[in-house]
C-alpha cells in the first residue's frame, strides 16, 4: 500500500505532520478528519507528484479564472436560495470547458452521495487551494457558507486584479528587454564577424576594444548553441537548487535584505498574508489556525519561517503585532495597523486595511519601476551599440588616415 505524507493541524492548532499508508490521498484525509484534525496536505511519501518534465506542461483542470467564476455562480445561487446540489447542477452547463465541467459534474455527485462541499473540492486535485477549501470548511461548521463564498470571492477577485495588473505592465518591457537582447545577438553574431577578414586584410593594428568585440562576435556567431544550453542548464540547476528547502530559505532571506526589491517583495507578501488573515477570521476561522493557513500561502519561506514563530508566540498569549515585529521582517506599517485593530477589537476587518494600502503600494512601486526599466533599457542598448560602432569605425579611421 502506497505512502503519503501529510500536514495537519490539531483541535488545539498545533501543527502535526507525518507518514501514513492509505489507498489514496483521500483516504488520508478522511482519517485525519475522523481524528479531529484540519488536514492541510497529503501527498506521495516517494514524492512522485514532484516534478519531472510532465508536470511542468500539466494544466489544471480549472484556471485562476475559472475558479473565481465558479465561486461567483455558486455564492449567487445559494444567495438566491438554491440547494447546494441544485445550484451545482445549474453551474454544470456553464463552463465552456470539458475539464471544467467534468469537475463540477464530480463535486456535484460526491455532494449528492452526502460529502461535505469542502471534502468534495479537496477531492478535485490541483484545483482549489488549501485557504479555499479550508475557508469552505469553517463556512459549513458555521453555516454561513454563501457568505463564505461572497468573501471568497471577493478575495479571489482582488488577488485576480493585482496579479494581472503586475502582468499587463510587464508586457510592454518584456517585449522591449527581448528585442534589445534579439538586436544584441545579431550585431554581435552575424554583423561584426563580417568585418573581421576586411581587418585581416588591410593588416590593420586593432585596438583592444575591437579585438573584445571581434571575439565575442566570434564566440556568438561559432558557440550560439553551447551559449543557449548553458543558459537552460543554469536555470534547470537553479530551480533544483531551490528546491532544497534550507537553500530555498537562505536565498528569500537575502532577496529581503536587497533593498527596494527586499522592500517589494516584503510589502507584497504582507499584502497577501493579512488579505488571508482577514478573510479567514472574518470568517470564523480561529486565529492560530488562520495563522498556519495562511503561512502555507506564503512565497517566501523567510516570511513564513517568521509566521510560524509568531503563532508560537500567539499560542502562548501574545499579541499578534508583537508576535510578527520580532523577526524584523514585517513592515512598520503593517505591525502598527495590526496593533490597532487587536485594541480595538476589530482584527479582521484592520487585516484587510492593511492588505489594501500594501496592495496598492505595491502596484504604485511596480509601476514606478517599470517605467524606469523602459529608458534604462533605451540607454543600454544605446550605449552598447555604440561601444559595437566605435569598435568596428576605429580601426577603419586609423587605416584612412595613414592612407591620408
Amino acid at each position: 500500500m502506497p505512502q503519503f505524507r501529510y500536514k495537519a493541524l490539531s483541535s488545539a492548532g498545533e501543527p502535526i505532520d507525518g507518514v501514513m499508508e492509505a489507498a489514496s490521498a483521500d483516504e488520508v484525509v478522511a482519517r485525519l478528519q475522523d481524528g479531529g484534525n484540519l488536514p492541510l496536505e497529503a501527498r506521495p511519501a516517494d514524492g512522485a507528484d514532484q516534478g519531472g518534465l510532465a508536470n511542468l506542461f500539466r494544466r489544471a483542470p480549472m484556471n485562476s479564472a475559472q475558479v473565481l467564476q465558479f465561486t461567483q455562480q455558486l455564492s449567487t445561487l445559494l444567495g438566491a436560495g438554491q440547494p447546494l446540489d441544485r445550484a451545482l447542477q445549474i453551474l454544470l452547463d456553464l463552463p465552456e470547458s470539458a475539464e471544467a465541467r467534468r469537475v463540477i459534474e464530480r463535486i456535484r455527485d460526491a455532494v449528492r452521495g452526502g460529502t461535505p462541499l469542502s471534502q468534495a473540492l479537496e477531492q478535485q486535485e490541483n484545483v482549489f487551494t488549501r485557504l479555499y477549501i479550508n475557508m469552505v470548511r469553517a463556512g459549513e461548521v458555521g453555516g454561513s457558507l454563501h457568505d463564505t463564498l461572497k468573501r471568497l470571492a471577493d478575495y479571489l477577485e482582488r488577488s485576480k486584479a493585482l496579479r494581472e495588473s503586475v502582468i499587463n505592465a510587464l508586457i510592454y518591457p518584456s517585449i522591449l528587454v527581448l528585442m534589445v537582447f534579439g538586436a544584441l545577438l545579431l550585431l554581435l553574431g552575424y554583423v561584426v564577424p563580417q568585418f573581421l577578414p576586411l581587418f585581416e586584410d588591410m593588416d590593420v593594428e586593432m585596438p583592444l576594444l575591437t579585438q573584445v568585440v571581434m571575439a565575442t562576435g566570434n564566440v556568438v556567431s561559432g558557440y550560439w548553441w553551447l551559449l543557449l544550453a548553458l543558459g537552460i542548464g543554469a536555470l534547470v540547476l537553479l530551480r533544483q537548487h531551490l528546491r532544497d528547502p534550507d537553500k530555498r530559505r537562505g536565498f528569500d532571506a537575502w532577496v529581503l535584505r536587497r533593498g527596494l526589491v527586499g522592500g517589494l517583495m516584503a510589502r507584497l507578501e504582507t499584502a497577501r498574508l493579512t488579505r488571508t488573515l482577514g478573510t479567514l477570521v472574518h470568517n470564523g476561522v480561529p486565529l492560530l489556525t488562520a495563522l498556519s493557513i495562511a503561512r502555507n500561502v506564503m512565497g517566501n519561506l523567510a516570511l513564513s519561517d517568521a509566521v510560524e514563530a509568531a503563532t508560537a508566540e500567539v499560542k502562548t498569549g501574545g499579541g499578534l503585532s508583537l508576535a510578527l515585529g520580532r523577526s524584523k521582517l514585517f513592515p512598520r506599517l503593517a505591525l502598527q495597523m495590526i496593533a490597532v485593530g487587536e485594541e480595538s477589537g476589530e482584527l479582521d476587518t484592520m487585516l484587510n486595511k492593511v492588505a489594501d494600502t500594501f496592495d496598492i503600494e505595491v502596484r504604485n512601486t511596480i509601476d514606478r519601476l517599470l517605467a524606469a526599466l523602459v529608458p534604462a533599457v533605451t540607454v543600454f542598448m544605446a550605449i552598447i551599440v555604440a561601444m559595437i560602432m566605435m569598435a568596428i569605425l576605429i580601426p577603419i579611421f586609423s587605416l584612412t588616415n595613414a592612407v591620408g
